[in-house]
């Protein structure tokens, strides 16, 4: 158990009863308190030659635990590099007045508009190299909503081509960024876009931020970070991260009810330790869960789209090779890579072991019962029989008019239906 599932199940009631979780921060603690609990089932592993067992319990899955949201991270980056182009790529940072923070918490909603301030900021600047080139990047966005403290801080890290291709296929690389535009633009299209969601009051807070902040918000667009070589452990570590990591949590204290952690200060990278209250340190990670659904990553311009004419674009990651980094983000792999043993491995005689049954809350279910599940599942969705060549007929789960399936019998012979109104003959 970790130091994280301590915390929140020693502090779930007081959570529950008087913090007042959205419904979706409760499930994700919910999944993150029960990963790894042998009782809600698992894998039962044998070894074919020795006989010798392992129950292995199911993960939760969920992006709020640090367990599971590594292994996240890891397959999104993943993905997210299949897609970059053989090229210099340039990582940018767009943050916001500390003003408007409350609003984002508030109405969660509004983080769409930071991806759409951002998409708005690049494209315009891309369109003005050439108005009829219409040169297009591709730059992948991905929100963060923490700050190294942990403290409600919503920005966009995005990670942007150095140059784009024009409509008719030609390339042309950018390695200047004009820093006074994209603050300027970044800016007033937010603010803009804010203004028609929000009440007239805001008007006011518009006009406070123009002045406190005349020259724009601050975007960090440092050249020349991260080539193609290096790509895939760059977007790992600063576009799939998660919200903290185990590692960072020094200490649980139960009797005075605090926890310890550490982080390097933003301003001059230096080592901070802060201790604050266990429910205080509770809600902060909280906060951070987003809605369901909701879109953390976000691809635009040339990673976006989907033209026969991109197929010839050469990618940092060939497709011979994708296959090969897919592996290393399996269960398996990823502990052998992490922890140098291989958990099927029979430690008795050294064969891989397979599986032999899977249990769900304290019952045994069949690889065969798991199978007509999904057979009767499908069937429902999709009542119209298709054979299939992998699936024999008396494996199909069929549902009759009063609600019972065919789960052993023959395949039924289609019937003749004779209508009375067009007088031809249909079969079903």
């Amino acid at each position: 158990m970790s130091i994280l599932q301590d915390i929140f199940r020693d502090h779930y009631e007081i959570i529950e009863y008087t913090c007042h979780p959205r419904e979706v921060e409760l499930e994700n603690i919910d999944k993150m308190i029960h990963c790894g609990d042998p009782s809600f089932g698992g894998a039962l592993y044998c070894c074919e030659k020795c006989g010798q067992t392992k129950f292995v319990p199911f993960r939760c899955h969920s992006r709020f635990c640090p367990t599971c949201g590594v292994l996240y991270s890891i397959k999104r980056t993943t993905a997210m590099s299949f897609k970059l182009i053989r090229c210099a790529h340039r990582h940018c940072v767009f943050t916001i007045a500390e003003e408007l923070r409350p609003f984002f918490l508030t109405d969660r909603s509004l983080l769409n508009c930071l991806f759409q301030a951002v998409n708005q900021a690049i494209s315009r600047f891309f369109y003005n190299l050439n108005h009829k080139r219409q040169f297009v990047p591709g730059f992948i966005c991905v929100l963060h909503t923490f700050g190294r403290d942990l403290k409600w801080n919503p920005h966009i890290h995005c990670i942007l081509s150095e140059g784009g291709f024009d409509k008719d296929g030609f390339w042309r690389s950018v390695t200047h960024f004009n820093y006074k535009y994209f603050r300027k633009a970044f800016q007033t299209v937010l603010l803009n876009l804010l203004q028609d969601k929000l009440p007239a009051v805001f008007k006011k807070v518009k006009a406070q931020i123009y002045h406190s902040s005349s020259k724009g918000f601050y975007v960090y667009m440092k050249p020349h970070k991260c080539e193609y070589r290096q790509i895939l452990s760059y977007i790992g570590r600063y576009l799939g991260r998660p919200v903290i990591a185990a590692s960072r949590i020094d200490n649980y204290d139960r009797d005075n009810d605090t926890v310890t952690f550490h982080y390097n200060r933003h301003e001059d990278n230096k080592l901070i330790y802060e201790t604050i209250p266990a429910l205080e340190f509770a809600k902060r990670l909280m906060r951070h869960i987003p809605e369901k659904h909701f879109k953390m990553i976000r691809y635009y311009g040339i990673y976006a789209r989907h033209r026969n004419s991109d197929k010839m674009i050469r990618r940092a990651i060939p497709a011979e090779k994708r296959n090969a980094y897919r592996s290393f983000t399996t269960w398996r792999n990823a502990i052998i890579l992490a922890f140098g043993y291989d958990p099927i491995r029979c430690p008795q005689c050294g064969h891989i072991m397979v599986v032999q049954k899977l249990y769900y809350r304290y019952k045994r279910v069949s690889l065969y019962e798991m199978y007509l599940k999904i057979c009767k599942k499908s069937e429902y969705l999709h009542p119209t029989p298709k054979r299939t060549s992998m699936c024999p007929p008396n494996m199909i789960s069929l549902f009759k008019k009063g609600g019972a399936f065919y789960g052993s019998g023959p395949y039924p012979s289609p019937k003749k239906i004779h209508s009375k109104s067009s007088r031809r003959i249909y079969s079903r």
